[in-house]
């Protein structure tokens, strides 16, 4: 199984690389890839975690560049696509686990969420309405832990019925 961990390139706290670094330890116990945007911050974070345990990483890549991948991005995946490679990073996981993260990380949240795919949130986004200011509570799943997250995105992926994969 794969799921992807999305959050921003530049963190905004210590606690969010921590959390971040933890889901991907926590997805290698349990034998699970880990796909993400593949450079700095919350997804070099994850990538590290997830190699501290053995685990397999994928790297989705913005630019031309194999070498632009974090160190511990074990599959390297150039696409020369920039932002649009959000749509791939989101679509290869059966689910998504956002921690924190800017408007690139909302950007794969709305990509998700359209699509079916559950988003298990770690101090994510708080959606709570659409555009139409239609309550859409529970779009988001909200975590506790990274344990709780990891937990919540496999009981979620169980739930969904017809994968899209």
């Amino acid at each position: 199984m794969i799921i992807s961990v999305i959050g921003s390139s530049n963190p905004a706290t210590r606690e969010h690389v921590e959390l971040a670094e933890e889901v991907g330890r926590e997805l290698a116990r349990r034998n699970i890839m880990v796909v993400c945007g593949g450079l700095s911050g919350i997804m070099e974070a994850v990538c590290r975690g997830a190699k501290s345990e053995g685990g397999t990483t994928i790297g989705i890549l913005p630019g031309r560049a194999a070498a632009e991948a974090n160190s511990y991005v074990d599959i390297p995946i150039v696409t020369s696509m920039g932002y649009s490679r959000n749509v791939i990073v989101v679509h290869t996981g059966e689910a998504v686990i956002a921690v924190g993260g800017a408007f690139g990380t909302l950007s794969e949240i709305g990509h998700a969420l359209s699509d079916g795919i559950p988003v298990v949130g770690l101090k994510t986004w708080p959606l709570t309405t659409n555009g139409d200011g239609v309550d859409i509570g529970g779009s988001i799943i909200l975590a506790e832990s990274p344990a709780d997250a990891v937990d919540k995105a496999l009981a979620a992926v169980a739930a969904t019925s017809d994968h899209h994969h």
